[in-house]
């Protein structure tokens, strides 16, 4: 395996599901022309699963769209692009309707964008059937209902006629997988289909994949900037970077031992379990920075009982300390994180900050309080004000609370941003003109702004690259030793909590199942449900996550819990299917 040089002419194998062979799209913009993809060839071959991997903006997902023929009218494209022996760049219209669905399928990032959400799910799985003259009526009924097994949908003939609101998000990523298996497509490109679930439905998809291209020798374009996702799912990986493709080979050779500079820098980004030594306990004197002591939060429905959402739960986090709050979605960890910000009652118990139960307070003695506390969002495009310039953004705290005067302001504004390593030029720059990353770090500065004895952070780094993770965490660091705040770091990405935390919380559907010492828990957890999540938490070496892959399998068995690979008899012929 070496660097790849793209001047290079490569002919792709005949034997190809897909292939790429020197593609190169531009952009025509206001501002000129954008080279997305820089003559590039790339082939996946039947039963094979080539992981795409890069930052946002490498040019992965213009070339996956490119394969389906729906790069929009400012696009220019050269270069040969072919699905099951067909020439995309050659088709009509109609053409490249008929095959989307029939040789090539989509599985996209997030399920709930990908669903319609009001049709029911038998509405839209029979609507694809029979737009592709698959099946028509109660065949097509019987069809989504035996795709829904498939996939391990359980009771499919009654959920077939449910909405996509009453599935849990692993299942409805596998309802989209089912549909995209609806017409026999003999490649399937899946554009970051795990980065929105949690870790442990995260493998059960991966495995549902997995059996799918071993069983169906189904071809898999895979997109993804996840290098644990790579190690468990890829045969090859090809590795772009600002729409030059840098770097191909089998997973071994570019995982293992990479060539390129951009890829080691990639791997060396990753946050990996156990990579953090032992750290001394943090102490401090005075109250907490936030006490929460048998906290119950429940949310009222018309006409049915109560749903508990967080029962009995205590924690605290001392000033100067990360508290790591881990859990599937569902669990609880948002709804205690805004409760701990007074954003959501408490039904009853105490939520105390800075020794004072705010469950008891009036409006405005909590207002005041609130100038002590910072927060920071999982998504910093919708915590922003896209209307205001990024100072305005990070002063607006300290608007609200009458803090400083102008000058005090813009000079704190300065300070920050220095803070965050972004330049002060910045300041007078709009949300949108800023990377995630960028973004990230202006929300975290604007966070800071009232110097917080106690910073909540809800998933501040699952939207970002690997890399721009790994500097945000870093900094995140650094300035949690600056500033001394207190912190509660919501996550449902274990090696990221290893990283950063001193303690850590496993809730279970709104019950602490473990907590204690970082060290403790992640390394020796005493619960199930903790050694499940670490299981299922992937690793970027193949032959390591072959190995935690198989001890997961047999522990879930051990416990009595189902495989969730392909349901499918495997002697029944694929065109039957």
């Amino acid at each position: 395996m070496t660097a790849i040089d793209n001047t290079t002419e490569q002919q792709p194998d005949g034997g190809a599901v897909l292939s790429f062979t020197d593609l190169d799209v531009k952009f025509n913009t206001e501002f000129g022309r954008v080279h997305a993809v820089k003559g590039i060839s790339l082939e996946v071959k039947p039963g094979e699963v080539l992981a795409l991997v890069g930052e946002s903006g490498s040019g992965k997902s213009v070339t996956s769209t490119s394969a389906l023929g729906l790069l929009p009218r400012n696009a220019s494209i050269d270069g040969q692009i072919s699905v099951a022996g067909k020439r995309v760049d050659e088709m009509s219209g109609s053409a490249l309707r008929k095959m989307r669905g029939d040789d090539v399928a989509m599985v996209f990032q997030e399920p709930m964008t990908a669903l319609n959400p009001v049709l029911t799910v038998r509405t839209q799985m029979v609507e694809a059937l029979e737009l592709h003259g698959k099946a028509f009526g109660k065949e097509a009924d019987a069809r989504a209902i035996e795709l829904l097994r498939m996939v391990g949908i359980p009771d499919p003939e009654r959920r077939l006629f449910q909405y996509p609101h009453e599935f849990s998000g692993g299942q409805r990523q596998r309802i989209v997988i089912a549909m995209a298996l609806s017409c026999d497509p003999t490649v399937i490109i899946a554009d970051e289909p795990t980065t929105a679930l949690d870790v442990t439905v995260q493998a059960e998809i991966l495995d549902l994949l997995r059996s799918l291209k071993d069983e169906l020798n189904t071809g898999i374009l895979l997109i993804t900037h996840s290098m644990g996702v790579v190690a468990d799912m890829a045969d090859r990986v090809a590795v772009m970077y600002k729409g030059d493709l840098v770097e191909q080979g089998t997973v071994h050779e570019v995982l293992v031992n990479p060539q390129h500079d951009y890829t080691k820098r990639l791997l060396t980004a990753v946050p990996r379990l156990g990579a953090r030594g032992e750290t001394p306990p943090v102490e401090s004197e005075g109250p907490k920075a936030l006490e929460v002591t048998d906290l119950v939060v429940e949310f009222h429905r018309q006409g049915k009982e109560p749903f508990r959402a967080v029962d009995h739960v205590s924690l605290s986090v001392s000033r100067g300390e990360i508290v790591g709050l881990v859990g599937e979605s569902g669990s609880g960890k948002s709804t205690i994180a805004r409760t701990a910000l007074g954003l959501i009652p408490a039904a009853s118990g105490e939520v105390a900050i800075l020794g004072e139960d705010i469950t008891k307070m009036k409006r405005a003695p909590l207002k005041a309080l609130r100038k002590r506390v910072g927060v920071v969002f999982q998504d910093p495009a919708s915590s922003l004000n896209p209307r205001l310039p990024v100072g305005d953004c990070i002063s607006e705290p300290m608007d609200v609370h009458d803090v400083g005067d102008k000058k005090s302001r813009r000079e704190k504004v300065a300070e920050l941003l220095e803070a965050v390593e972004l330049p002060r030029s910045v300041a007078n720059r709009y949300p949108h003109e800023l990377s995630g990353g960028q973004r990230q770090r202006v929300s975290i500065a604007r966070a800071l702004s009232l110097d917080p004895e106690l910073l909540v952070a809800d998933e501040p780094t699952s939207a970002l690259d690997v890399s721009v993770q790994a500097a945000v965490l870093q900094m995140f660091t650094a300035l949690q030793e600056e500033y001394n705040f207190g912190c509660l770091f919501v996550s449902h990405d274990l090696a990221v909590v290893d990283t950063l935390a001193d303690r850590v919380v496993v809730l279970k559907d709104g019950v602490v199942i473990e907590q204690g010492d970082r060290e403790q828990v992640l390394r020796n957890p005493q619960q199930e449900y903790t050694k499940r999540l670490l299981m299922a938490a992937p690793v970027p070496h193949p032959d390591e996550q072959r190995e935690r892959r198989e001890a997961r399998h047999a522990f879930l068995k051990e416990v009595g819990e189902k495989d969730f690979g392909l349901h499918i008899d495997a002697e029944t012929p694929k065109s039957s299917r």
